[in-house]
């Protein structure tokens, strides 16, 4: 019963919420806030099995597909999108699916979590294969859309994972391997975009961008597939090629234009002297591994 779940329960330290003052009640978020970090720690060993079967997924051509409904589709939706631009991914490699649609992201379309079949339709319409990953997220761990999702995925052979916000979540009885955050009682009752959200957020960073460190997406901590689609990040860019290679910023622009704008292709071609083409072959070869593309033969 809804009643009955951690994250629809009344929060004790609340309950004169509408009496307190604004500073009362800020100071209250925080502090439940703060539960949130040391909770996922205590799940990190389930976050690394589901981030290994993603870099998985990615090495063998397929996608991380999140699905949800409400805050939770949203949180994934949040998190594909942001792949993008950080990663230099394409679209379709990180993709978020919410219950209703796109109308879904901005208003609510009430009764769309409710359907098995339409979760399992959502998915069938992206082609899904048994190279992918699918990521049914829930609060409540309830939702009939997220649980048909997941069934028509197993169905198919991709692997299923799950993060709820309750305890024996009825969705990962429907994943191979499934995530709870017990974050308990919200602030508000039942208003689990508090903190409900906040551990997805945070979970589902950790998952995507441990995953793209796991297929060569960074260099030490610099994101050198980052797309640089406005000045700032340009300039980034540029940057972060003088940061590895120590060379000055002219050099660094040039190669960043000799490069046709890819870091990870210019360093190489300063560490190593090869022209464009061949270090892009390097590239290729290492898997997308700087670190390997530059190490002496």
């Amino acid at each position: 019963m809804l009643h009955e779940l951690q994250t629809e329960k009344r929060n004790p330290h609340t309950m004169d919420l509408d009496q307190l003052p604004t500073l009362s009640v800020l100071r209250l978020m925080q502090e439940e806030d703060e539960k949130v970090s040391l909770l996922i720690k205590e799940k990190l060993n389930e976050i690394e099995r589901v981030t290994e079967c993603v870099i998985h997924s990615f090495k063998q051509g397929g996608r991380l597909i999140y699905i949800g409904a409400g805050t939770s589709g949203r949180m994934g939706i949040l998190d594909a999108v942001e792949c993008v631009p950080t990663f230099g991914t394409n679209p379709s490699m990180v993709q978020g699916v919410i219950a209703g649609g796109e109308e879904a992201i901005r208003f609510a379309v009430e009764g769309a979590e409710d359907s098995l079949e339409q979760g399992m339709e959502d998915l069938a319409k992206l082609n899904l294969s048994d190279k992918d990953t699918v990521i049914g997220i829930a609060a409540s761990g309830r939702t009939p859309y997220v649980i048909g999702a997941l069934q028509y995925a197993s169905r198919i052979g991709a692997t299923t994972a799950s993060l709820a916000c309750n305890e024996n979540a009825e969705i990962s009885k429907y994943a191979k391997y499934s995530i709870e955050i017990v974050t308990g009682p919200e602030l508000l009752t039942g208003s689990t975009r508090l903190k409900a959200g906040t551990a997805q957020k945070m979970v589902l960073n950790m998952i995507s961008t441990a995953a793209m460190i796991g297929i060569g997406k960074s260099f030490g901590n610099l994101m050198v597939d980052v797309q640089p689609t406005n000045e700032k990040l340009v300039e980034r860019a540029k940057s972060m090629i003088q940061e590895i290679t120590g060379c000055d910023y002219e050099t660094a622009t040039n190669y960043y234009e000799w490069s046709h704008q890819h870091v990870k292709v210019a360093v190489i071609m300063i560490l190593t002297g090869l022209n464009y083409a061949e270090a892009k072959i390097k590239l290729d070869q290492s898997e997308g591994f700087v670190q390997r593309a530059i190490q002496p033969n």
